[in-house]
């Protein structure tokens, strides 16, 4: 039987199986993505949508708020337990309606604050020049060494003493090594600044175990919940239980009105999820696969960024005279290998254009390639990258990456092991009836 979708609006069901096809046949690799379940899917397409529930559980401006209220309060609860948080609120929109709500909870128009420089593999929120958050606060940044390619502790604690920020911000897109939280708490309170950690790329190996959590050591941790963590679109903030009352007022009313309580419910099934022991595992073949990757992009003899990775991304690095980061991942994608064009450190070429490519291993992960498999694809993205004009190569790269994704899928079939099968056309099911 056709779907509602499919009988109602036929060019968008068009759109929603040609996606399908893409997902089937390319292989994920940008890092901030990655294959929801098809029960986080279900409860992001049900009758939640509909509800408008100003306020938070118990304390709403609407009636008919009860189920609302406990699936909210389920998603709470169960983050403070993932994350062994005092307080948690789950109503932000995205990772930056998460950043803005801290911002907006502990400064003025005008604070200094402290952030990653965007070049080095900080967030637009982090204080852009394009952004709101460097248009309202005054933003300073810290970068990587020039040598090791690695946070820079000695720049850090020398600009702040210099500038004395009121909030220390950590986190970043693009910035392949463990966060040393406690480096940072030292370096905040030794100039009384409050520490935000935004972990919205590492949430999910934090929540597996096999990353530093920053909760002992920042005031506020942030979050977007669609990467690392398998989740809908969306965010988090957690915080200390003694800030709570001053993060809510930021989020409601101060930026947001109605949550939306079906992405909250999805939100829901992804914290239940992480605390699964298969998380635990799934979070550990991140992290191997990726080391596999960029093990085999390095023996090919390709430049990354800080020389390798310790968590779920890498940076490749272009050679100066050689292709733009547009170019390779634009021939990369005709090749069925999906990365993003990204700024490496100290880049002089525009964020338009960049000087590298950054891909990971979440999503791959999640669809069933193993470490040996990423070798394979390593060597697949170095054939590329060698012979970037040909598109014969591009082609024959193209139906390489379909066999090994077919093959992944029919080996998870016959096999019916960890880890669950997600592949698209179970997760696009739900959310079509």
């Amino acid at each position: 039987m056709a779907s509602a979708l499919e009988r109602q609006d036929p060019a968008v069901y068009a759109a929603v199986v040609s996606e399908e096809r893409r997902l089937r046949e390319h292989i994920q690799l940008i890092p901030s993505e990655n294959y929801p379940s098809a029960a986080v899917l279900e409860a992001n397409g049900s009758v939640m949508t509909q509800k408008y529930a100003e306020g938070y559980p118990n304390r709403r401006y609407y009636q008919g708020c009860a189920w609302v209220d406990k699936v909210e309060s389920l998603a709470r609860s169960r983050a403070r337990r993932l994350f062994q948080a005092g307080h948690a609120n789950v109503q932000p929109h995205s990772g930056t309606s998460a950043n803005m709500a801290v911002y907006f909870a502990t400064l003025q128009p005008g604070d200094t604050v402290m952030g990653m420089d965007l070049t080095s593999g900080g967030h637009l929120t982090h204080g852009s020049p394009v952004n709101f958050s460097a248009q309202l606060y005054n933003f300073v940044h810290y970068g990587v060494d020039p040598q090791t390619e690695r946070i820079d502790f000695d720049q850090v604690a020398r600009l702040a003493r210099e500038h004395r920020p009121k909030l220390i911000v950590t986190g970043a897109t693009a910035y392949p090594r463990y966060w040393e939280y406690d480096r940072f708490k030292e370096i905040a309170d030794e100039v009384g600044a409050l520490h935000m950690a935004d972990i919205a790329h590492v949430c999910g190996l934090i929540a597996g175990g096999v990353h530093p959590s920053p909760v002992p050591y920042a005031q506020y941790v942030t979050s977007s919940t669609h990467k690392t963590l398998r989740g809908p679109r969306g965010g988090f903030v957690l915080c200390e239980r003694g800030l709570r009352r001053d993060l809510d007022r930021a989020v409601f009313p101060g930026l947001q009105g109605g949550p939306l309580e079906h992405v909250i419910a999805a939100k829901a099934v992804m914290f239940h999820e992480a605390a699964q022991p298969d998380f635990a595992e799934y979070a550990r073949a991140v992290m191997d696969n990726c080391a596999a990757l960029a093990e085999t992009l390095l023996h090919e003899g390709l430049t990354l960024v800080s020389g390798g990775t310790d968590n779920h991304l890498l940076l490749v690095r272009l050679p100066a005279d050689g292709p733009t980061g547009k170019d390779a991942a634009a021939a990369l994608e005709a090749a069925g290998l999906v990365t993003n064009k990204n700024t490496v450190p100290f880049d002089t070429k525009s964020p338009f254009v960049t000087s590298g490519i950054r891909m990971g291993s979440p999503a791959a992960t999640t669809f069933g390639f193993r470490a040996d498999e990423f070798r394979t694809i390593g060597r697949l993205i170095a054939r590329v990258l060698r012979n970037l004009d040909d598109e014969a190569v591009q082609a024959a790269v193209a139906a390489e990456v379909r066999d090994l994704a077919s093959a992944v899928v029919e080996r998870r079939e016959r096999e019916e092991t960890w880890p669950p099968l997600f592949t698209p056309h179970e997760a696009v099911a739900p959310a079509l009836v």
